[in-house]
């Protein structure tokens, strides 16, 4: 509406000070016409500038996110650092399990990542922050303006599970390759067996009656252990 009054305040001063041949009405009613100009127009400007009639709120939602790596014991969400100074990251995530692409948070300035540990689902919480009118007068004088919803600023809350990996893009790769390396593989296959081995041989040494079965169990849990902390030990050589 604010524009309508402009529009109409403009073409009434046009119209008064070109088309009434009384002066003294035509002075009159000219300057009624835009001195109603100049208070629309300062009205329209600080709701564009000031956001005058207009209040922040705040809409959450809540997503949970899926590992980017391939391998179900090791779950990982990466990082990719951006800007000159490195002072801001755009995270990377699978929208779903079976999801083939990887998906990102936004990458703008008015985006902020902030990472938390939670020990329930690795999930995105969700913060965006808008205009809305204050009043039904306010969105009656300002509905043209287009400000009503405008987006002001986004905060992603990354709540990471304690037993996930955060890692750069960078080290994601090199933990890739190295856990590719022929190299690698031999000297962690010879101090998995030895780490199972002196695993198998406590447990027999306390239980010397222990079962075939009962061997299989210990075995499968000191290569899981094995598994778990080589690669803890070869992520902490990365960062």
């Amino acid at each position: 509406m604010i524009l309508v009054a402009i529009s109409v305040f403009t073409i009434l001063a046009f119209v008064c000070f070109i088309y009434i041949n009384n002066k003294a009405a035509s002075l009159i009613l000219t300057l009624i016409s835009v001195l109603g100009l100049i208070i629309s127009s300062y009205f329209g400007v600080i709701n564009w500038k000031n956001h005058y009639g207009l209040e922040k709120y705040t809409e959450a939602t809540s997503k949970q996110v899926y590992s980017v790596s391939p391998s179900k014991q090791l779950q990982m969400i990466l990082y990719q650092p951006i800007g000159t100074k490195n002072n801001k990251q755009v995270y990377i995530y699978k929208a779903s399990a079976n999801a083939k692409k990887t998906s990102t948070t936004q990458a703008t300035s008015t985006t902020t990542n902030k990472l938390k540990s939670t020990t329930g689902n690795t999930r995105i919480v969700t913060k965006t922050v808008r205009w809305r009118y204050k009043s039904g007068a306010a969105k009656f004088w300002f509905g043209l303006t287009g400000e009503n919803h405008k987006f002001v600023k986004r905060t992603n809350y990354i709540y990471v599970n304690k037993n996930w990996v955060t890692l750069t893009v960078a080290q994601s790769k090199a933990l890739s390759k190295q856990m590719k390396s022929k190299t690698y593989q031999a000297k962690l296959k010879a101090e998995a067996k030895a780490f199972v081995t002196k695993q198998v041989t406590a447990a027999m040494t306390k239980n010397p009656t222990m079962s075939s079965a009962e061997q299989a169990k210990v075995t499968k849990q000191a290569t899981a252990q094995f598994q778990a902390q080589a690669v803890q030990k070869l992520i902490a050589s990365l960062k």
